[in-house]
């Protein structure tokens, strides 16, 4: 991906978000407070793809649903075009809701499965009423084009397509009122190797014809790295590593990155057999026992007694966008 403009100023933000679930034991007498996302500061330039990755359970997807205001922050705030979103009412949400939007992981979980292809298309314009309804027709159709699925489709039910063009309507849904911002949330991962890329190609032919931003989730970093500008690595609710792609591949600082690389094939077999690989020992602590100091420590072959003790603040790793919360970066 060419680089992105990102000295304008953020379309949405995230300020010092945490977000904490209380979780029920047995008969629910007992609780735990899990700590899904920890004072994560992140933004999304208007046209950029930030890839968001890490492993499953690392708070991703809540903080996608945070920004978006599917959930509220504990503490913290979200702002949308210097606005700030976070504990407004489902009346003041509306007209931002046609300037974002999802794409969830199961297409056909996401899709009204009673609902013919045109009505799903239809409804988002009926709900904002951002179109006379004597274009809505015009504007469907124009829809399924634009992400290759035939008009003769519209009459049809999700049921009786395949993932992958479910996943096209689905993308066409968030398309229908011309957004600014798409949360793509593991939008690949149910998918078939072959029709992931289908799909991948129709997320870059969209970015680049309508600038649209887009906050890519996923805990595939061979995907992430092909349509992202900058890529923000989670782990444990918090953000360890961020900067642009080629700066985090080429050049990652955080040994939990370092370790995810390591675990990427490469498709030279000579490359992959010289390689260094990393394996990390166990696996991450529970979220309603989180361990002091850096997260990472407990998992990390380059702690020391500082990482158990201090928390490391993001900071600066070579080129100024490329920040790192590690004591000893690589």
């Amino acid at each position: 991906m060419s680089e992105p403009v990102t000295a304008t100023a953020p379309l949405i933000e995230a300020v010092g978000v945490h977000r904490v679930f209380e979780r029920r034991h047995g008969l629910g007498l007992r609780t735990s407070t899990v700590h899904a996302v920890n004072g994560v500061d992140l933004e999304v330039h208007p046209g950029e793809v930030l890839g968001l990755v890490g492993e499953s359970g690392c708070g991703k997807s809540t903080l996608g649903r945070v920004m978006l205001g599917l959930l509220q922050p504990t503490s913290g705030e979200v702002r949308f075009d210097g606005r700030v979103i976070s504990g407004l009412g489902a009346g003041e949400m509306k007209p931002l809701r046609r300037q974002m939007q999802v794409i969830f992981q199961d297409p056909f979980a996401s899709l009204n499965p009673h609902f013919t292809v045109e009505q799903i298309l239809t409804e988002p314009l009926l709900i904002h009423r951002s179109l006379p309804r004597s274009q809505w027709k015009d504007r469907i159709r124009e829809l399924i084009e634009q992400v290759g699925i035939g008009e003769e489709a519209l009459r049809r039910r999700p049921g009786q397509f395949s993932g992958g063009q479910q996943q096209r309507i689905a993308i066409a849904r968030a398309l229908a009122l011309n957004p600014r911002l798409i949360v793509a949330d593991e939008a690949l991962s149910a998918l078939d190797v072959s029709i992931q890329a289908q799909v991948l190609n129709l997320f870059m032919d969209i970015q680049r014809e309508f600038g649209i931003a887009y906050l890519f989730i996923s805990h595939n970093l061979v995907v992430v790295r092909h349509i992202s500008h900058r890529i923000a690595v989670m782990y444990l609710g918090r953000v360890v590593e961020l900067g642009r792609a080629g700066d985090l591949y080429g050049s990652p600082k955080h040994p939990y990155t370092v370790s995810l690389l390591s675990a990427v094939p490469h498709p030279n077999p000579r490359v992959e057999r010289a390689r260094r690989r990393i394996t990390v020992a166990g696996d991450p602590p529970d979220a309603s026992r989180l361990p002091g100091g850096c997260p990472f420590h407990p998992r990390c072959w380059k702690a020391q007694d500082v990482c158990r003790t201090d928390p490391p603040p993001l900071r600066p790793m070579g080129p100024a966008d490329h920040v790192a919360a590690c004591h000893f970066p690589e």
